[in-house]
């Protein structure tokens, strides 16, 4: 009933924000005279914040055509290298040759969004390596004959990506991928697997959800397991081709992630709306952007949301080492050869300070020389892969990383330390505070 409420819903909103959008370009177009009437323009400017609003969303696309190398412009193409039922890797082909640059498997969320949420992260990685990513697919578009997909079975495919791009690769993972992305280095590691993986970079990840816990770790610790089952879990309805599976619907994912921070997304509106009234059309421009990304969401597995809230949030198996894949103790201790990179934003609101970095602590046979912490100043959840800071501050963070941990590589100039962060390395005393 869930979902049939509101997929009603949506149609319902889908074709008010039509009439809205329609009434307002009525209202702002010069052959129609009450254009030209003092509150028309501010009434058609409410009513496309409202339409944006309203308009019904689907898997956005990448759109990244190109790319600059050395200083050049040259096209890139994406291509399906492996498809799976739940999910394909992309990967992302430079019209370049004679390079030697790292290939690197970008592991995007499976949270409610679209890998797409990482194009700022993938296209910062383009201009110096042979980038991949993992691109999930939406639940409810999965037949029920395609079997089910759980936590377990993200690591296989992990696993499995890594054996297609191939040896000398490196990893990184961004937010909840960080943790599957620990276990499969882990399994990888015992079974000596050649596809290992040089690097992983965990950014923002909830390894360790006891350190520094914020409201997305007390919500899925305060209610027992049993309150999940009954109250989040959905069967997806007749009108997709997954219809009948049992899933965590995307759009309550959404209105978690709305309501932590409700007012700022309603000041992101007010502000939207002024900047339409005043024409300036670019700012507007660049929040409609952001929403169109934010708003698109997809459904989750059942059997995969259910098992990371007990695995990761409530028991938090992998970071105790109580966890089982498949027959195999996941243990960070088996962690010799790869090197680890644990990426953590000041202001994360979503895995709080330290939840990241215990990942290096709980590597004990990892030499410290292949342990790196990098916490950035003034940057939330968000920033730590999109915007400004990613771009000039982080990235650069990652590239240098990448390079001093692959032979391949060793030849290349390092590229200046870099600025405002606090970088250390994982036996150094730090002064960062925890939340």
């Amino acid at each position: 009933m869930l979902y049939d409420a509101y997929e009603m819903q949506k149609s319902m909103l889908a074709g008010m924000g039509a009439a809205s959008k329609l009434t307002s370009d009525w209202l702002l177009s010069p052959a129609n005279p009450f254009a030209y009437v003092g509150t028309s323009p501010v009434i058609a400017r409410a009513l496309e914040v409202f339409a944006h609003a309203a308009a019904p969303r689907g898997k956005p696309d990448f759109g990244l055509a190109a790319t600059i190398v050395d200083g050049v412009s040259v096209a890139v193409s994406e291509e399906i290298v492996l498809r799976k039922p739940f999910g394909q890797l992309k990967h992302f082909v430079r019209a370049v040759s004679g390079r030697n640059d790292p290939k690197l498997l970008i592991v995007a969320p499976m949270s409610g969004h679209f890998a797409t949420l990482l194009r700022g992260t993938v296209e910062r990685m383009l201009p110096g390596h042979d980038v991949y990513v993992t691109d999930w697919r939406d639940a409810k578009y999965v037949p029920l004959s395609d079997g089910t997909f759980d936590f377990n079975d993200y690591i296989d495919y992990l696993i499995e990506f890594m054996g297609v791009v191939g040896p000398g690769a490196h990893m990184l993972a961004v937010c909840q991928p960080a943790v599957p992305a620990y276990a499969a280095v882990s399994i990888m590691s015992v079974k000596n697997d050649p596809n290992l993986p040089l690097t992983l970079t965990m950014m923002g990840g909830p390894i360790d959800t006891r350190e520094a816990p914020t409201s997305v770790d007390d919500l899925a610790t305060e209610r027992p397991y049993a309150w999940f089952v009954n109250n989040v879990v959905a069967t997806v309805p007749a009108s997709y081709p997954g219809s009948g599976r049992k899933v965590y619907p995307g759009f309550l994912q959404l209105s978690g992630f709305l309501s932590m921070n409700l007012a700022s997304h309603m000041k992101s509106h007010w502000e939207m709306f002024k900047h339409l009234v005043a024409g300036d059309d670019t700012s507007a421009d660049a929040t409609k952007a952001f929403y169109d990304e934010y708003r698109s969401v997809s459904d989750m597995t059942a059997e995969f949301y259910l098992q990371t809230i007990d695995v990761v949030f409530q028991k938090q198996s992998i970071a105790k080492g109580e966890f089982d894949h498949r027959g195999v103790r996941v243990d960070a201790a088996n962690i010799t050869k790869t090197a680890l990179l644990a990426i953590e934003g000041e202001r994360d609101d979503i895995s709080g300070l330290g939840q990241t970095k215990v990942a290096l602590t709980l590597a004990t046979n990892l030499p410290d020389d292949k342990k790196k912490y990098y916490m950035a100043e003034q940057v939330g959840h968000y920033g730590i892969f999109n915007g400004r800071r990613w771009r000039e501050i982080i990235a650069p963070v990652v590239e240098d990383f990448i390079r001093a941990n692959d032979p391949a590589q060793s030849g290349r100039a390092p590229r200046a330390p870099a600025p405002a962060a606090i970088e250390m390395k994982a036996g150094e005393v730090s002064a960062v505070a925890h939340a």
